[in-house]
């Protein structure tokens, strides 16, 4: 689950997101990857140096915007203080989600 080859197809999407809050060790990054891959999503989700998260979610723009809704409700694990987020095309330079 949640593996593709290395190229993109039209209907999917980048998603791009910096959660910022209580979200570094506190098992955000992996709960974020697990629902990722739920959603059958590729991408990372990397802690920053300024104590956020930044997620890159490539998959299909509906699993993609599920993804960004539970980012922004009350499912993630710590204090969610803020979520920016942008779409681009996808890149399909994923083959998998993980935590990195």
């Amino acid at each position: 689950m949640g593996k593709r080859d290395a190229t993109s197809r039209p209907d999917e999407v980048r998603l791009t997101v910096r959660v910022s809050g209580v979200v570094q060790g506190v098992g955000f990054r992996y709960l974020t990857a697990r629902r990722a891959e739920e959603l059958e999503l590729t991408g990372t989700a990397t802690n920053r140096n300024d104590g956020s998260v930044e997620i890159i979610a490539e998959g299909p723009q509906s699993a993609a915007a599920e993804l960004l809704a539970w980012l922004r409700s009350e499912g993630p694990p710590g204090k969610v203080e803020d979520v920016a987020s942008s779409i681009s095309p996808a890149s399909g330079s994923f083959r998998s989600f993980h935590a990195g």
